[in-house]
């Protein structure tokens, strides 16, 4: 890697210059008018930790376990959809640099990749859930994740319709040919134009089911022993019911500001849905975390670990799996040295940090 790339923003910078500009809109965009972007990192840059003085840190352990998953630092890689317009070798190039730096990856249903392929790939995966409104086809992607050796199911919550990306409306936005939905192409003939928008819009308009509710979470837990967590909660009485239902565990989301584009920052949300958790089930949180600081902000803030979106794909695009592993590598030393200089020997001792 060039020793330029210092930093997550040096990665999304050079990611800039290198991805085409509808690819670059579609990962990099929120919703409506993008004011969630800027609150989630300002969210995390209002958090101030009380470090701890004289602590041995000459050795520290920034390892954890999350759902009996070791993890090197408290991190997994979120779930992303269309990997490959980031890199030709897309989601495969995100799974060996995980796999090589024993980090877990969230795998999208929108993947370019299919969920069996990408099995084939070592380390530890969790399969991320659309519900369909032909709920065939989700009973048959659950079956599929399962028997692929997938360890955890993540059911989206947060995306009853599509938050509005203008971005990808003024472009047009849709797949290269030649690119599919590889999970989903079993299922579905090829989409048509919708004459206005975007092909995902249009996907999610006439295929996602925006009547999902808590009696279809007893469903898709009827089909399956894998254990599932819910991503998109940003209410503490969400987060009840969720424990009541179950679940695994909880991500505190807002997909990264692509969805609501009022809805609460994941750093302003994360304490009251940890503090209503109680340590019962397992608390990830995600958007904006650029920072080894972010990462032990979140855990200060109650959570087990936090989810790496955007900035993998950065380094996708800057040098595929390289690119990948590099990031990685840069969230572990930037996080091993913020436990150093806040006195933090093991991950727990974060809790008394905020």
């Amino acid at each position: 890697m060039p020793k330029a790339l210092l930093t997550i923003a040096d990665y999304r910078k050079a990611a800039r210059k290198i991805l085409p500009r509808m690819a670059w809109d579609y990962f990099r965009s929120g919703s409506d008018g993008q004011t969630l972007l800027a609150r989630n990192r300002a969210a995390w840059d209002a958090i101030e930790l009380r470090p701890c003085v004289m602590v041995d840190v000459s050795t520290v352990d920034p390892s954890t376990t999350v759902l009996g998953l070791k993890l090197p630092f408290p991190a997994l890689i979120a779930p992303m959809a269309y990997q490959k317009l980031a890199h030709k070798d897309g989601e495969l190039a995100v799974a060996r640099a995980a796999a090589a730096c024993g980090v877990p990856c969230v795998v999208s249903t929108m993947a370019t990749t299919s969920l069996e392929d990408i099995a084939q790939v070592p380390g530890p995966k969790w399969f991320q859930l659309y519900c369909h409104k032909d709920r065939a086809i989700t009973e048959d992607l659950i079956h599929r994740a399962e028997a692929a050796g997938y360890t955890a199911l993540v059911v989206t919550a947060d995306a009853p319709v599509l938050g509005r990306r203008i971005a990808d409306e003024r472009n047009g936005f849709e797949l290269p040919k030649g690119m599919t939905r590889e999970n989903l192409a079993r299922y579905e003939r090829p989409m048509g134009g919708s004459g206005s928008g975007s092909h995902l819009s249009e996907l999610f308009r006439t295929r996602q089911d925006a009547a999902l509710n808590w009696r279809d979470l007893d469903w898709i837990r009827s089909l399956t022993r894998l254990p599932i967590l819910l991503k998109g909660v940003l209410r503490p009485d969400d987060a009840r019911r969720a424990v009541e239902a179950g679940c695994a565990g909880v991500i505190v989301s807002n997909h990264g500001g692509r969805q609501c584009d009022a809805a609460i920052a994941t750093a302003r949300a994360l304490p009251e849905v940890a503090a209503e958790v109680g340590g019962k089930i397992a608390v990830l949180a995600d958007g904006a975390i650029e920072w080894g600081n972010d990462i032990l902000r979140a855990l200060a803030l109650g959570a087990d670990a936090v989810l790496i979106g955007r900035p993998v794909l950065w380094g996708l695009a800057v040098a595929g799996r390289a690119g990948v592993k590099a990031v990685l590598d840069l969230y572990r030393e930037d996080f091993t040295r913020a436990m150093q200089l806040c006195g933090c020997a093991r991950v727990a001792d974060a809790r008394g940090l905020a």
